[in-house]
């Protein structure tokens, strides 16, 4: 953990209006609204003294990297591998908040990746770690596995020291990016972002980028995992970030209609794109296997409904023709 004041990070709002301005945020209209709340703390909640971050590991058990070459297998981030993390961190925020509370009288509001608020500058002001390269938080003691969360207070507690960026000359991350979603370092395009194009983009997807997605349906953890800072990752301790999702066969997820995705995937953070968004992707993967077989798997979506899903069952089958 660590604590910074709400205004420690007065750079936020110029960069996150770059950030929109560029058009990088793509279909995540939500990062334009509410701009001034996202951008300084201190204006989201200005009776709040101290923002208290916090950080949880969910380090995987296994190299994400490697089920990258198995292309019959579905690629399904690390994060997401277990229990939804908003559920499991939001209960722990709301236990500790509920302690400070008893303790001190003081007022809290405690936030977990569902509001306007810019957890990664914040945690960095706390001393957490940095944002590398990669625009992720890093951390000499956690590598860059690792969930934040917030706990604004009325409290005005002591602060502790913002942290510097240890990348030096490492350009790891930016160059095992497979779309190039890097403009420059510290830099994000969102739009070619794999994590982006298969979690928030609605509708097709450019067919440029289709090809250079490979096996991965949910999430992207190339940047993650290749950063050397990962050397000192911690081991999980929370149970319901086992992995329970693995990495199944994509002809199985290919069969899987509305109910039985939804049944499959309760829980987890991957229900939440629904289930038209979900085949969209694994039929890209199907398309990427070069495998002829899984063309069974693929023809009863030509007609689907959803205009997505059927443009990908077609170019699915073309890929494997």
């Amino acid at each position: 953990m660590g604590i910074c004041a709400p205004d420690a990070t007065p750079h936020t709002p110029e960069r996150l209006a770059q950030f929109v301005d560029l058009g990088r945020h793509g279909h995540m209209a939500w990062m334009a609204e509410r701009m001034g709340w996202r951008g300084s703390a201190a204006a989201l909640w200005p009776e709040a003294r101290s923002v208290i971050m916090l950080a949880e590991v969910y380090t995987p058990e296994t190299n994400p990297l490697a089920v990258l070459a198995q292309r019959d297998l579905a690629a399904v981030s690390a994060y997401a591998q277990g229990r939804d993390y908003h559920d499991l961190v939001k209960k722990r925020l709301k236990r500790l908040g509920r302690w400070l509370v008893e303790q001190t009288g003081a007022e809290i509001k405690v936030f977990v990746d569902t509001a306007p608020v810019m957890e990664k500058p914040l945690a960095q002001a706390a001393g957490l770690g940095w944002q590398g390269k990669h625009t992720n938080l890093l951390s000499r003691d956690m590598g860059n596995w690792f969930f934040l969360g917030a706990i604004f207070t009325t409290l005005d507690l002591p602060k502790d020291t913002a942290e510097q960026s240890h990348c030096g000359n490492c350009t790891a991350c930016l160059d095992i990016c497979p779309t190039g979603a890097f403009p420059a370092p510290y830099q994000l395009d969102a739009r070619r972002c794999i994590s982006y194009l298969t979690i928030e983009h609605k509708g097709p997807v450019d067919p440029e980028l289709r090809v250079l997605m490979g096996n991965r349906i949910y999430g992207c953890d190339d940047c993650l995992a290749i950063c050397p800072w990962n050397k000192f990752a911690v081991q999980a301790s929370e149970i319901g970030y086992t992995p329970r999702v693995g990495a199944p066969p994509l002809a199985e997820l290919a069969a899987l209609d509305d109910a039985a995705f939804r049944a499959r995937f309760s829980g987890s953070p991957i229900k939440r794109i629904g289930r038209d968004r979900f085949i969209r992707n694994v039929l890209y993967a199907i398309g990427n296997s070069g495998n002829p077989d899984l063309r069974a798997a693929v023809s009863p979506h030509l007609a689907d409904p959803d205009e997505a899903v059927a443009d990908a069952a077609q170019w699915a089958l073309s890929r494997l023709s």
